[in-house]
């Protein structure tokens, strides 16, 4: 599986951006489709994860309400719609993918397929 995220900028804090993932080389079904930050200078981190089915969602609380997942499977795409964006949001965002039809895994170590990165620059 190749992920490739794309949609990473610069916004003013305040901001909205939308990230995408799009998986190819093999069946995008059974899988969940997650979204990992790493800021400078810290450890990658949990953002939001998506179901295979679609009906579970699972957010961190430091971007619940701001932040909501969707996928397209038809597109192989899922999209991460940032609205709210804070300067503590500027990261590289990083798409993930883990085996699965209705978990909504949180940890790293579950996925094993990841893009290669998209960075989102929130300024004051």
């Amino acid at each position: 599986v190749q992920l490739q995220a794309s949609g990473g900028g610069s916004v003013q804090a305040g901001g909205s951006l939308r990230l995408s993932c799009t998986a190819s080389g093999r069946t995008f079904s059974s899988r969940a489709m997650g979204w990992f930050r790493q800021a400078p200078g810290k450890e990658r981190e949990f953002v939001s994860v998506i179901s295979w089915t679609g009906g579970s969602t699972y957010y961190a609380d430091s971007v619940k309400g701001r932040f909501t997942i969707t996928r397209d499977s038809a597109r192989n795409t899922v999209y991460l719609q940032m609205n709210s964006l804070k300067v503590e949001d500027t990261a590289v965002y990083y798409c993930a993918t883990a085996p699965g039809r209705d978990e909504v895994p949180v940890r790293e170590y579950e996925y094993d397929y990841w893009g290669q990165g998209t960075l989102v620059t929130v300024s004051s």
